[in-house]
């Protein structure tokens, strides 16, 4: 039933130079790492170099104090060459972490920019899988794969040319083996590619399985749901280990075939060498050296293969990410000279305002509506009805689909978001305060709170008692999400946040549907207080809340249907006067009632 929302369809081939290309933006400020780390692989590649040719002058020295030198000075390179190798990991590695820590920096930037339909479409999980584990994979190019198979190229150079120089007839025997080798790694090239997509995929839809079942695991409790979760993660994870098994059974194919052609090169070559006259055309020296050279020649071989493993793991994961971010959410483009058609003395304004969260389904439909700078507006209906959405579009969290959105006499899409969401205070009806501290959620935004004045809006929405009685104050710890909160204490900080800000445009988005009638009556000082000096727009679900608000606006179908006050609204016996004779009702008899279908349905 889930799995089609998981499903993410493999991305195109994408040529590697293009994403190395990409790429180096956030590498070319650590050049200067870069560059020290490649002249330390040319020394550390010509001492690799050098401890044949020692051993060679050791034998064919042959005496204890040849041997004993050599001894000594193989000692002192090798030494110095791990010395070396540890500089250049260390030094790469710190490119790759800088380099990584900006890609990250810029995906989450990214990230935060977009529109909410941009996340509407995009299950989380598989965002999160592009800032986590799809840089990581780019992160191995520095750790173990790009630069590291430069050295292995340069090494696998210097090595052909002594094999020549030592013996040319034994170095075309080792070369001869060359091309079946290079004939499997265009084989196992060619599924590379498209075994590590998979792996990318097959983790992005465990990510997004992950994310979804965390995020409903009351549903899936209390339908007892269980089982079929259980069995549905069960096929995902099963997905997502095959695709590892083909990545590690090329992977291991290919590092066992160079194994073996390793040990049948050094074995044609030790059969060869006894065919000539050991010592007259060959000496012992230059066979011990060309031995370790064969070693060394097979060595950057099978490194470059499984390095290639790791560049087409990276390359993957660079095509995940930069197809993130080559896809943005595209923003509505407004005519700057076009944008001042609404009335100066007006807080907001919707001029015929249709919108949807999908193309075919508006969910509010030739909406006209305006507020005077103080004047206080709310808005019911039904559940369905558009309350919410008219406060999103408001904050410019979607666009209009047709039609005007003013704030201040100006259009919302003729300027940066952060402009139009600079005159809002809100309070939303999915109170969310993230771990921190009291003093940080109240002062969201800022690096170092105002310790002052969140005291002072604190205390004037009623929420004293978070200073006097807990332990802290201001600074006392806020678990994720306000775990460690009441719900009538989360709610006071989400007032004294909105308070804090001081815009002058209140939004309250059902700011107290989620606490009870008499949490509720408590805190109708702190939202009184709130509202004091500034325009609201009050998105109500309990219509005794909104008896005082200067015009009510009543929506069903995504229609305003009846404005005006309260008592006019009453007296006309309306939608507004049936919705609340239902919840007078409701309050006065037992709990269960249910809605007429006339005024449920959307």
């Amino acid at each position: 039933m889930l799995r089609a929302f998981h499903e993410e369809s493999d991305l195109v081939g994408v040529i590697d130079r293009r994403l190395v290309m990409r790429l180096w933006p956030f590498v070319r400020p650590q050049r200067a790492g870069l560059l020290l780390s490649m002249g330390l692989l040319v020394f550390i590649s010509a001492l690799a170099l050098a401890r044949p040719l020692i051993m060679r002058s050791a034998f064919e020295g042959g005496t204890s104090h040849d041997l004993t030198r050599a001894g000594f000075l193989l000692l002192g390179v090798v030494v110095f060459e791990q010395l070396l190798t540890f500089a250049q990991m260390y030094a790469m590695q710190i490119v790759g972490a800088r380099a990584m820590h900006d890609l990250r920096r810029g995906v989450f930037a990214f990230l935060h920019a977009q529109r909410l339909q941009f996340f509407d479409r995009r299950p989380i999980g598989r965002l999160v899988t592009r800032v986590t584990n799809d840089t990581d994979s780019i992160g191995e190019l520095f750790g173990s794969g790009a630069l590291n198979a430069f050295g292995d190229i340069l090494r696998l150079v210097g090595i052909v040319v002594l094999m020549l120089a030592l013996d040319w007839r034994m170095s075309l025997i080792a070369f001869a083996l060359v091309p079946f080798i290079g004939l499997l790694v265009e084989l196992i090239r060619r599924g590379a590619r498209t075994a590590f997509r998979r792996i990318r995929t097959k983790l992005a839809r465990l990510n997004a399985f992950l994310n979804e079942q965390v995020q409903g695991i009351a549903i899936v409790q209390s339908f007892c749901r269980e089982k079929q979760s259980a069995q549905e993660f069960d096929d995902i994870n099963l997905a997502y280990r095959n695709a590892h098994f083909r990545a590690i059974s090329l992977e291991a194919s290919l590092d066992a075939t160079v194994e073996m052609v390793s040990s049948i090169c050094i074995a044609s070559i030790l059969w060869y060498a006894g065919l000539r006259t050991l010592g007259a055309e060959v000496s012992f020296g230059t066979l011990v050296a060309f031995v370790a050279y064969i070693e060394q020649f097979f060595g950057p071989i099978r490194d470059l293969s499984s390095r290639y493993t790791i560049f087409q793991s990276a390359m993957s994961g660079a095509e995940r990410v930069f197809d993130l971010l080559d896809h943005p959410e595209p923003d509505a483009v407004v005519q700057t000279a076009n944008t001042r058609h609404g009335k100066d003395d007006l807080a907001f304004e919707l001029d015929h305002v249709t919108f949807g969260y999908r193309p075919d389904a508006h969910v509010l439909h030739d909406i006209t509506l305006h507020a005077r700078s103080g004047e206080k507006i709310a808005i019911v209906g039904p559940t369905g009805s558009g309350k919410s959405t008219i406060a999103s579009l408001l904050l410019r969290l979607y666009d209009v689909d047709q039609g005007v959105v003013r704030v201040a006499g100006r259009d919302v899409r003729a300027g940066d978001r952060r402009e139009t969401r600079q005159w809002f205070s809100v309070v939303p009806q999915e109170l969310y305060l993230f771990s921190g501290t009291i003093a940080s959620n109240i002062a969201v935004g800022q690096d170092e709170p105002d310790r002052a004045r969140v005291e002072e809006v604190l205390r004037r929405v009623g929420g004293g008692e978070l200073i006097d009685e807990r332990p802290g104050g201001i600074d006392a710890r806020v678990d994720e999400r306000g775990a460690n909160l009441s719900v009538g204490q989360r709610q006071l900080v989400a007032f004294a946040r909105a308070l804090y800000r001081d815009a002058p445009i209140l939004l309250l988005d059902e700011a107290t549907a989620s606490v009870d009638s008499t949490t509720e009556a408590r805190l109708q000082a702190g939202l009184a207080e709130l509202m004091k000096g500034r325009t609201a727009l009050i998105i109500a679900h309990r219509l005794s809340t909104i008896r005082s608000a200067d015009r009510i606006v009543v929506l069903h179908h995504g229609r305003i249907v009846e404005q005006g006050p309260h008592d006019e609204l009453i007296g006309r016996g309306g939608l507004y006067a049936k919705l609340h004779a239902l919840q007078l009702a409701r309050e006065s008899s037992a709990p269960g009632m249910k809605m007429p279908t006339a005024i449920r349905e959307e």
